[in-house]
């Protein structure tokens, strides 16, 4: 949905309701790119020493990891260090379809996963990937954990023993009472935040995320940058676009955040939540395409009506002690972003129907071993998201736009809310959002990728960010919405960004690819497939 339908249906965002920003990047800009020019010299004249990784026994020896050094604030350069923990697999130079021919080294492709709060030190081992094996071959696989993630000065706002609360519920209508329930977890989880992390706290953001990568690029001792990021990546990369346009000497975005500096994060939320209904449809749609398979209804109707009529039953009695609503629809949320999961989820909710809950707890369970990683993600999310914009402080101007918006969208909004809510009683100061954008010549030219139905990042960013960065193609896969392309099932696609990261090789300033193929459905249970749930 583009965000002038969005914002007539959610209501329109007065500034005045919005947290005042600190005008950051003018104050302090000026001392923070000093401040990044004296780390990026220091790292580049340190360098890299990569060992043995913390969890080698796991992982194949040709992935090697470090830490490099970082100010955590950059204004203040001979202030307090944070370390971040890097991972790298030497490019293999073989050609995958010609063991004589030797490919030239094109240094290191960095990448980011999104989140915020995700992880990238194992993207190294997707070289041993079929198709990444070309890439592998010309560049040094290059992973991180950015600032707060993991090892590298990790956050944390809550106890992770007592951060999965399930069996929980995810009403579509809340009432007043559980609103206010809700209000007083966020305020505890925003004082958890500052409580926990102190002062500190405040330099946890996406620009200092896009400085961090520039101190990466120099200790790799690369003097362009070679960087893809996804998602969450997209933003900060477009970011360091901006900032460090000359560094720059490819970039994939791929599935883009919108970054305009007005959706920076609380509108970019509201056309999240709207993204993901269509996307629950499609889910939909393709369920009851394969009804003699599941049995969960021949309409999108029909398929809805089994949904609801499983999240009643689990209100009543959560599967296994364990799995309420809230489980469920975070196991069917994770569809939302990849098409692959929906065999898997169609058969939990199927089983779940006819008696058998097994399935369902196997993918919905939130497992008590993951908390801590969970908690850790999470705390990184609203620190950064919190940090990086102004929120609305007044809880009426959540309530207003969001009860709109459920009315027309109510599979995600009210599950988006209580994600970001925090960030109305958050005790830090906020960035003001940079306002992304190069002009002709400032900026090699870059590949954005974008499916048109993705729910994550809706497809309005991608325009978006293409029409910022002066130079950019974008590839649509049309009529599909996965999140993440790059290396998918998608050859077109994955033969752009080869193109591209080869060769410097783009196509048409907008060109386009034919869907992937939909998922096949899965019948484990054949003998039942046909009966009718009722």
């Amino acid at each position: 949905m583009r965000a002038a339908l969005l914002y007539s249906a959610a209501g329109s965002l007065l500034l005045s309701t919005l947290t005042a920003a600190p005008d950051t990047e003018d104050r302090t800009g000026a001392a923070e790119r000093r401040g990044t020019a004296v780390a990026a010299a220091r790292a580049k004249a340190a360098g890299v020493a990569f060992g043995p990784c913390p969890d080698a026994q796991d992982l194949p020896g040709s992935m090697r990891c470090a830490t490099v050094r970082v100010p955590l604030d950059y204004a203040r350069p001979d202030g307090r260090q944070i370390e971040l923990s890097v991972s790298r697999a030497r490019a293999t130079q073989k050609d995958p379809h010609n063991s004589k021919r030797k490919v030239p080294r094109q240094g290191a492709l960095v990448h980011n996963p999104g989140g915020p709060g995700a992880t990238g030190l194992y993207f190294p081992l997707i070289g041993l990937l079929p198709e990444w094996k070309r890439i592998a071959a010309a560049y040094d696989l290059v992973g991180y954990a950015p600032r707060g993630v993991g090892r590298s000065a990790p956050l944390s706002c809550k106890d992770p023993e007592q951060f999965f609360d399930g069996p929980a519920q995810a009403p579509s209508r809340p009432s007043e009472s559980y609103k206010r329930q809700r209000i007083a977890q966020a305020r505890a989880y925003a004082r958890g935040c500052a409580e926990r992390t102190g002062d500190a706290l405040r330099h946890y953001h996406s620009l200092n995320n896009a400085r961090d990568l520039d101190v990466l690029r120099a200790a790799l001792g690369e003097e362009r940058l070679t960087f893809m990021g996804s998602s969450y990546g997209t933003y900060f990369g477009a970011l360091y676009a901006t900032l460090f346009p000359a560094h720059v000497r490819r970039m994939v975005f791929d599935s883009v955040v919108h970054p305009g500096p007005e959706r920076i994060w609380y509108r970019n939320n509201l056309a999240r939540s709207a993204a993901f209904e269509r996307r629950w449809a499609d889910f939909r749609a393709w369920i009851a395409r394969h009804d003699d398979v599941y049995g969960l209804g021949r309409t999108a109707r029909e398929v809805l009506r089994s949904y609801e009529r499983a999240s009643a039953r689990l209100a009543a009695e959560p599967a296994g002690g364990k799995v309420g609503p809230g489980q469920l629809q975070g196991a069917f949320l994770q569809a939302g972003y990849y098409d692959d999961l929906w065999p898997h989820r169609a058969h939990a909710l199927s089983a779940y129907l006819k008696g058998d809950s097994r399935p369902l707890v196997e993918q919905a369970e939130q497992y008590p071993e993951a908390a801590a990683e969970a908690e850790n993600s999470r705390a990184v999310y609203l620190a950064v998201e919190c940090n990086d914009a102004p929120w609305p402080t007044d809880w009426r101007v959540w309530d207003r736009d969001n009860t709109r918006l459920a009315r027309r969208a109510p599979f995600e909004t009210w599950d988006n809310v209580w994600t970001n809510l925090p960030c109305a009683y958050w005790r830090a100061p906020r960035q003001r959002p940079l306002d992304v954008g190069t002009g002709p010549g400032e900026l090699p030219p870059t590949l954005i990728l974008a499916a048109e139905r993705d729910a994550a990042t809706p497809y309005d960013g991608a325009l978006e960010l293409r029409d910022r960065l002066a130079g950019s193609v974008l590839v649509t896969e049309r009529d599909a919405g996965a999140h993440g392309l790059a290396g998918g099932p998608n050859a077109c696609v994955n033969g752009h960004v080869e193109a591209y990261l080869l060769q410097g090789r783009l196509p048409g300033r907008r060109a386009q690819c034919a869907p992937h193929a939909e998922p096949k459905p899965t019948a484990p249970d054949r003998a039942g497939a046909v009966e009718r749930i009722r």
